[in-house]
């Protein structure tokens, strides 16, 4: 897929709406429901095969995706808020819930996705934390975006899950 030019235009799911998606153990989309396929802007088939780091908005600190793919390596849950580009340009914020699917001897079979839209709570927090923790992965790379990150939940006395699910609570 051709780099995509962010722009300003900012698409939201409504309460009730719920993204998902599926992908193989290595992040190559598997499914997506109608939602993901609409506010994606692609179609089912420029979607499916594709790794989903094709919806990563260049906003997104790299040390968020490295708690994700820490915890699935670990075959844990996880919450993150996360910044989406669509086709056009445009993005959208969701809260979202990864999963991992094990077979009958525990190996990972895909990876699963419920996402949601962010609290107002959330949004008021999250997009100026991430531009701090890109700016510091700018200049110091991802150690200096986890240290900045760490010691930010360090100061409000949380753990990275305990943050995330305050702020959509």
């Amino acid at each position: 897929m051709a780099n995509i030019a962010p722009n300003n235009n900012e698409k939201q799911l409504s309460a009730d709406e719920f993204i998902v998606s599926k992908t193989d153990k290595n992040g190559k989309i598997i499914y997506g429901n109608k939602i993901f396929i609409k506010i994606s802007g692609y179609s089912e088939a420029e979607l499916l095969g594709k790794p989903h780091s094709i919806l990563r908005h260049p906003e997104m600190p790299k040390i968020i995706f490295k708690y994700l793919w820490d915890r699935m390596k670990a075959k844990k849950e996880i919450f993150a808020y996360v910044k989406n580009l669509c086709k056009d340009g445009s993005y959208y914020w969701v809260l979202a819930n990864v999963t991992v699917t094990l077979d009958a001897n525990d190996n990972v079979i895909d990876l699963h996705s419920v996402r949601r839209k962010p609290s107002s709570k959330a949004m008021q927090v999250i997009p100026a934390l991430y531009k701090e923790l890109l700016e510091a992965e700018k200049s110091g790379g991802m150690e200096a975006s986890e240290k900045l990150l760490n010691s930010t939940l360090k100061a409000k006395g949380e753990s990275y899950d305990d943050f995330v699910f305050n702020l959509q609570h």
